[in-house]
């Protein structure tokens, strides 16, 4: 996952972050889903336990259709003035919404 799917150093530092304060042995999911204002939208969550379906990369979990739209991506984590978030840069989107949240393939 780790060639088709890149993660920042700010992103990987935050998602350690975030797991610290997690149960030890918890993941941090990254899924897409339908919804959104562009029809989808990345969704960030926390498990326990992974499906075996699931493709690994250390503490960070995708499931195979969501990795597939995710490929080519960078996933970042960024301040700006509206805040800190998850940035995904995703090559296979042709729009997205102003906010950043949903796309459209």
């Amino acid at each position: 996952m780790n060639k088709e799917i890149k993660f920042t150093d700010n992103a990987i530092k935050q998602i350690n972050y975030l797991l610290s304060k997690k149960d030890k042995g918890s993941f941090f999911r990254i899924a897409i889903k339908g919804g959104g204002c562009s029809g989808f939208k990345y969704d960030f969550s926390f498990e326990e336990k992974p499906s075996n379906e699931d493709l690994k990369f250390n503490n960070i979990i995708i499931d195979k259709t969501s990795a597939d739209l995710l490929k080519g991506s960078e996933i970042d984590y960024a301040t700006d003035l509206i805040g800190d978030s998850f940035k995904i840069s995703n090559p296979q989107s042709k729009s997205s919404c102003g906010c950043g949240v949903s796309f459209s393939l």
